[in-house]
């Protein structure tokens, strides 16, 4: 009795196309995804970077604004309850100074949360060992 040949296993075997094909299509996913993440953490940097600089922009231009427009109002009232103008003037500045000082420190404090993309730059360098051909 002759048998007939039949495979071993009803599996089909990948070619090396197919898996050189799947690999660069599995790479190129994982690279997407990568610059994805990238792209959310540079996102939520650059809100805070906005959000800080506007803030410092803010702290800068009263600061003039104050020292050029409100200074002579305060020291002409100062010199009008009886001080020395030059001293009137000393007041006023040293004021809206702290004023613009408690500004920048606001601005400091919420630009040093902006930070680089951690984690899509951890991600690729855990990539980057893992397709690296081990010696």
């Amino acid at each position: 009795m002759a048998h007939a040949a039949q495979p071993l296993s009803d599996t089909h075997e990948p070619s090396l196309k197919e898996l050189v094909s799947s690999a660069v299509q599995d790479l190129s996913t994982l690279v997407r995804d990568e610059v994805d993440l990238a792209k959310l953490e540079l996102k939520e940097s650059a809100r805070h970077a906005g959000v800080g600089g506007g803030l410092l922009a803010g702290a800068a231009l009263l600061g003039l604004l104050a020292l050029i427009l409100l200074s002579f109002a305060a020291v002409y009232g100062l010199v009008a309850a009886g001080l020395h103008p030059a001293l009137a003037f000393l007041i006023v500045a040293v004021v809206y100074l702290l004023i613009a000082a408690v500004l920048a420190l606001v601005a400091r404090r919420t630009l040093s949360r902006v930070k680089g993309p951690e984690r899509a730059v951890a991600q690729a360098k855990e990539t980057r060992a893992a397709l690296r051909p081990s010696h």
